[in-house]
C-alpha cells in the first residue's frame, strides 16, 4: 500500500506554487447529493483545492457514496473523506483523512475506530493522509461526539505540545478545529503551532470571511477549511471567493514579515 500517494503529492505541490490552499467541506447529512455537486462545482471554479466530505451525525455509508459519486460527476478536484465514524467511508473516495482525535478522552476515538477502519481503508483502496485532529475552544457537536474535553484558546503552548507531539508520532498533518460555527482559532494560537511544528497545519471552524482567512493564513495557517458557509450562504460561489482572497492576501503578508 503506498502511504504516499498522489493526493498527498497533489496537496503539497499545491501548497509550494500558492503558499497556502483552500479546501471546501461538505456535510452529507445536510446537503444532497445534487446540492454537493453545485456546490463543489462552485468551490472548484474559484479556487478550492480540494473537496472534504463527511459530517460528525447522520452519515450513512449509502447516502456518502450518492454524494461522493455526483460530486465527481462534476469536478475534476481530488475528494477527501473526512470521516466522523467508521459509517464515513466510502470506496468513491480519493483519499481519507486517516484522524485521530489525540485529545479525545476515550481510546476509541484515539485508536479504536482506526483499527476498524483501516481494513476498510485497505480493501477500497483509498490513500490514506495521517492527521492528528485537535479540538479546541468551543469544540461544538463533534467534541460532544468525540467524548473531548476541547483545549482553550487560552493555553496555545498547550495545543502547540499536543501538535509536536503528534508530529514526534509520525503524523504528516495537523488540524486545529475551532468547532463547527464556533469561534474560530485565534491567530496567537496559530502562530504557537506554525513555530513548534514542521509538518502540514490544517485550521477550520467558524472561518467565515474573507479578513478571518486572511488572519488565519498570515498566522501560519497552510489550508483553510471551511464548511458551515457552504450550508449556510445564499450566494456560495462570493462566499468562497471572498475566503479564497484572504487566503491569497495572507500569503503575501506572511511573506512580508
Amino acid at each position: 500500500m503506498n502511504f504516499k500517494g498522489k493526493v498527498e503529492r497533489y496537496i503539497k505541490e499545491k501548497l509550494e506554487e500558492n503558499g497556502a490552499i483552500h479546501m471546501t467541506l461538505i456535510d452529507p447529512d445536510k446537503t444532497t447529493p445534487n446540492e454537493a455537486s453545485k456546490i463543489a462545482k462552485s468551490a472548484e471554479k474559484v479556487g478550492s483545492a480540494a473537496i472534504m466530505v463527511g459530517g460528525s451525525l447522520g452519515v450513512s455509508e449509502h447516502l456518502l457514496d450518492e454524494v461522493i459519486k455526483k460530486i465527481k460527476e462534476e469536478v475534476n478536484l481530488p475528494v477527501i473523506l473526512f470521516p466522523g465514524s467508521i459509517a464515513g467511508i466510502s470506496r468513491y473516495a480519493d483519499a481519507i483523512w486517516f484522524l485521530s482525535v489525540i485529545n479525545s478522552k476515550n481510546p476509541y476515538y484515539i485508536i479504536g475506530a482506526q483499527i476498524q477502519g483501516a481494513i476498510i481503508v485497505k480493501k477500497y483502496g483509498l490513500e490514506p493522509l495521517p492527521l492528528a485532529y485537535l479540538i479546541l475552544g468551543e469544540g461544538g457537536t463533534v467534541a460532544l461526539v468525540s467524548d473531548t474535553n476541547p483545549l482553550p484558546f487560552t493555553k496555545p503552548e498547550l495545543i502547540a505540545a499536543y501538535a509536536l507531539a503528534a508530529q514526534m508520532m509520525g503524523f504528516r498533518f495537523v488540524y486545529l478545529e475551532g468547532g463547527s460555527g464556533g469561534k474560530p482559532v485565534p491567530p496567537e494560537v496559530i502562530k504557537c503551532v506554525r513555530k513548534t511544528i514542521d509538518i502540514t497545519l490544517v485550521v477550520g471552524g467558524g472561518i467565515k470571511n474573507y479578513e478571518l482567512a486572511r488572519r488565519a493564513v498570515s498566522a501560519g495557517a497552510d489550508i483553510i477549511v471551511t464548511g458551515t458557509i457552504v450550508e449556510e450562504s445564499k450566494n456560495v460561489e462570493m462566499a468562497l471567493a471572498n475566503i479564497i482572497k484572504g487566503i491569497q492576501d495572507g500569503v503575501k503578508l506572511r511573506e512580508m514579515n
